[in-house]
């Protein structure tokens, strides 16, 4: 399969060199399955192999992109394509910038992240992880939903400036397990994200739902009245921060469109809390990294965040072709985000559950809907969901309905934070939708903030 995507992209970049057009080219191909669960049966079952051209061409400042489904043998109709971009290019608005061609020195072939075994997980040996993960917790009330999504993703690209290629290979797996009380309306959750068949875990999700289920069952839910709390982050919530900190926070061309909650004067100071270390690390498999970008940087361990200081913005490259900046090898369609633990020892919930605290902690594992509110103080908002509880001073527990935060993200992790859990975990961030593309992020299991503000509470789940 290797082979013939290069030849592919050799061919039709010869074919471009002949007719004397610079143009980049960008192969996906994904071999995607998805196995959705609802009311405690099977209500999808689904794969599909999907491979992609998207072709760049360039002329000076002028740029235009096509991108066209197609199939591997259908060499004629990459080259129609090819044709049609570069009547594009000339006819487009002139940029204010001269975009880069990329231009690779060498091969570059990166398949450490493919497992096989994972990839080729069959039907049969995920209905048997979905029915270990939930073995004995259904019932009449209380039914399974959930999906098991997997697959395989390729990157190659080639351009015209250098006859070398690029090629990534790598294998993931999310997997989302749901109980829902179908009269009650309360839902607990548990994910797990895998790079590699070795990871996949049904006896913990397994023993991460059975718990939630059994307080859920047992404990009367209560309305929580406004106010400020002491909040235990789980690691989806945290995730789910760190990635929107992501889009309007070390962004460089958010900062420079006006819509980043960093400036460059913030760049060596102190901005978070001190506990509180993040780096896009490639190192991480577990994150489906690639290891030079798409324009063919190498990619290393970049500080983002060092014991609370901000040590830098990320640039792509076309945001440093538009605003005069350098590029720092995030040309890449997703970062190997990794947040460092801390020294608060705990390694499940039940754990933090029956820990000596003292004062009422409000556990939160997601934040639902989350979305922004003002990008340029870093306020977003979300609600909690799928397995919330409120753990009483006293030892005891109370089911909290959802509740609301809306706060800016550099509180979140400014000096409010007391503790941060040694024990990380990756979390799948994975886009459903468009071309398949794996991200997960690794973090803290939890995290303890104190004095958030809930903005809304509900009356019933």
């Amino acid at each position: 399969m290797k082979e013939r995507i290069l030849q592919t992209l050799k061919s039709l970049r010869a074919y471009a060199v002949e007719k004397g057009l610079q143009v980049s080219l960008l192969y996906h191909e994904e071999e995607s399955a998805l196995m959705r669960f609802a009311n405690s049966a099977i209500s999808l079952n689904t794969n599909e192999h999907i491979v992609r051209l998207e072709i760049t061409a360039y002329r000076g400042s002028q740029r235009a992109m096509y991108e066209l489904i197609t199939e591997p043998g259908k060499l004629d109709d990459m080259k129609k394509g090819i044709d049609t971009v570069a009547e594009l290019a000339a006819l487009a608005q002139p940029l204010s910038y001269t975009p880069t061609i990329p231009h690779y020195k060498a091969d570059f072939i990166d398949e450490q992240g493919y497992d096989e075994a994972l990839a080729k997980l069959s039907n049969e040996e995920k209905l048997a992880f979905f029915n270990q993960a939930s073995a004995g917790l259904e019932t009449d009330d209380l039914k399974l939903s959930g999906i098991f999504s997997s697959g395989t993703n390729i990157w190659a690209m080639v351009s015209t400036n250098s006859e070398f290629c690029q090629f990534f290979k790598t294998s993931d797996a999310g997997v989302t397990v749901v109980l829902a009380h179908a009269t009650l309306k309360w839902e607990v959750q548990a994910e797990q994200s895998a790079q590699k068949k070795a990871e996949l875990n049904a006896e913990k999700l397994h023993r991460d739902l059975a718990f939630l289920v059994e307080r859920y069952q047992k404990e009367t839910p209560q309305q929580l009245p406004l106010g400020s709390y002491d909040i235990v982050l789980g690691h989806a919530a945290i995730a789910e921060i760190v990635r929107f900190l992501g889009f309007i926070g070390f962004s460089g061309g958010a900062l420079k469109r006006g819509f980043a909650c960093l400036n460059e004067e913030k760049i060596g100071q102190k901005v978070f809390s001190d506990k509180l270390t993040i780096v896009d690390d490639p190192s991480y498999l577990q994150t489906f990294p690639l290891k030079r970008d798409f324009i063919g940087m190498e990619r290393k361990a970049f500080p983002v965040v060092e014991k609370g200081v901000f040590k830098a913005f990320t640039w792509v490259q076309d945001d440093a072709d538009e605003f005069g900046m350098t590029p720092t090898g995030h040309t890449v369609p997703a970062y190997s985000v990794v947040v460092s633990g801390g020294d608060h020892e705990v390694t499940s919930l039940e754990e933090l559950v029956g820990q000596p605290r003292d004062t009422d902690l409000l556990y939160i594992p997601f934040l639902h809907y989350m979305n922004l509110v003002n990008p340029s103080k870093g306020i977003i908002t979300g609600s909690s969901r799928f397995g919330a509880l409120l753990l009483k001073k006293d030892g005891s527990v109370v089911v909290p309905y959802n509740v609301r935060l809306t706060q800016s993200m550099l509180d979140i992790f400014g000096d409010k934070v007391a503790w941060v859990s040694q024990k990380t975990e990756a979390y799948n961030v994975s886009s459903s939708y468009g071309a398949r593309n794996p991200n997960a992020v690794v973090v803290p299991l939890f995290m303890r903030v104190n004095d958030l503000e809930i903005s809304h509470s509900n009356s019933s789940y």
